[in-house]
């Protein structure tokens, strides 16, 4: 009986050492050797460097309608987007103070041009007096010579007599400068009045005795700022009318940036409200910077086949100005800097080596290296922030 128990207890104990080994643990599987790093090779390509400038959607025959003044508007008849013809009244205002100041500007100049004619006439009696005083002390010396050649008058009465001529053409030559200096103060100041008085005749051909508003075009009310109630201000459009369907980009620019931009010259506009990018040519420069924000308005063209632009969205311009042509041309976050000194790394066999580079124009998210690389050299664009000169690397992924 005994005999028989044997076999089973060796099947069992095999059994059961069975079932150990196969909760043994399995043996990590190692991974490849070095960095994993993604590279690009490098090559020659166009590198200009990229000017970013916003600015805003407008009509191409636009009218802003602008009062003379602050004045309280008392009732509104249009809003922003309605179509509206010529001759039609958008709002009305209350005409005081816009007549009130017309007619301060209007006494103003008239009072300064009436100062320049009287400035003038009275110093053109004293140059009239004073020539009449030359001509007599010219008579005199003259006499005088005469009255020397016989005896009759000594050298010191002729001396005497230059000095008083000399003397009166230097009183003549002051009161032309103090003429010149006067009527040129008073004819800036009469200049000045002049062309307010021009401004508010023009702002107030768009105001009728009444105070009324009236649009000098027809279109679409691209905005409207008067509000039933409120001021409206003489430093912004009460209205703005979009007369066409044609549109136009004004961006501005600063002093630096405008010297480098040429009419004709391609620029790349994104327009992201209305999804739209394209290419728009400049078309026009202001040669003078606007008084508040010392910027200068460059006026984009808008191709006729761009659609769903509306006067007043949000713009933004790129201006490629300097160009390197046919530069060795890498992703700009390849290149790192330590110490002021620039640097990639290249992978050479599968090694890591940290190359020193000098760079030129950065545009479009590449950066042109003009020392320190080769076209086809494995540039490292991923992983290159873990890498010291002689790792290791690997090459994942594209």
């Amino acid at each position: 009986m005994k005999k028989h128990l044997i076999p089973l207890l060796v099947a069992l104990c095999l059994l059961a050492l069975s079932a150990c080994g196969s909760n043994s643990k399995t043996e990590p599987t190692e991974l490849p050797a070095g960095v994993a790093v993604q590279v690009s090779t490098v090559e020659r390509r166009d590198v200009a460097t990229e000017n970013r400038v916003t600015g805003s959607v407008t009509s191409d025959d636009e009218t802003s309608i602008y009062v003379a003044s602050t004045a309280k508007c008392t009732a509104v008849y249009c809003e922003a987007g309605d179509a509206v013809e010529k001759g039609d009244v958008i709002c009305t205002i209350d005409l005081g103070s816009t007549q009130a100041s017309y007619n301060a500007a209007k006494i103003s100049y008239d009072s300064a041009a009436s100062s320049y004619s009287q400035q003038q006439e009275v110093f053109d009696q004293q140059l009239v007096m004073q020539d009449k005083q030359i001509a007599l002390y010219e008579k005199t010396l003259a006499d005088t010579k005469e009255l020397f050649e016989i005896g009759a008058a000594s050298q010191l009465e002729i001396d005497q007599a230059e000095l008083a001529l000399e003397g009166a053409k230097l009183q003549r030559a002051s009161i032309v400068a103090q003429r010149d200096s006067t009527l040129a103060q008073l004819r800036a100041g009469m200049e000045s009045y002049r062309s307010n008085l021009e401004q508010l005749n023009v702002v107030m051909d768009n105001v009728d005795a009444r105070g009324n508003v009236v649009a000098p075009a027809s279109g679409t009310l691209a905005s409207l700022t008067a509000v039933e109630g409120s001021f409206v201000s003489a430093n912004y459009p009460v209205a703005v009318i979009s007369g066409a369907e044609q549109m136009k980009v004004t961006v501005y620019v600063s002093e630096t940036l405008v010297p480098k931009l040429s009419i004709g010259d391609t620029t790349h506009v994104s327009i992201s409200s209305a999804g739209a990018e394209f290419a728009g040519v400049i078309r026009s420069i202001e040669q003078t910077a606007n008084m508040q924000t010392k910027l200068y308005a460059v006026v984009i063209s808008v191709p006729s086949d761009i659609e769903g632009l509306v006067s007043g969205m949000f713009a933004t311009a790129t201006f490629f100005t300097e160009t390197s042509a046919g530069a060795l041309a890498v992703p700009s976050e390849a290149i790192l800097t330590s110490n002021g000194e620039q640097y990639v790394f290249v992978v050479s066999g599968d090694k890591a080596v940290r190359t020193p580079v000098t760079t030129g124009l950065t545009g479009n998210g590449v950066t042109s290296v003009l020392d320190g690389l080769s076209a086809g050299e494995q540039l490292v664009v991923v992983g290159q922030q873990y890498l010291n000169d002689g790792d290791a690397v690997r090459i994942v992924g594209g």
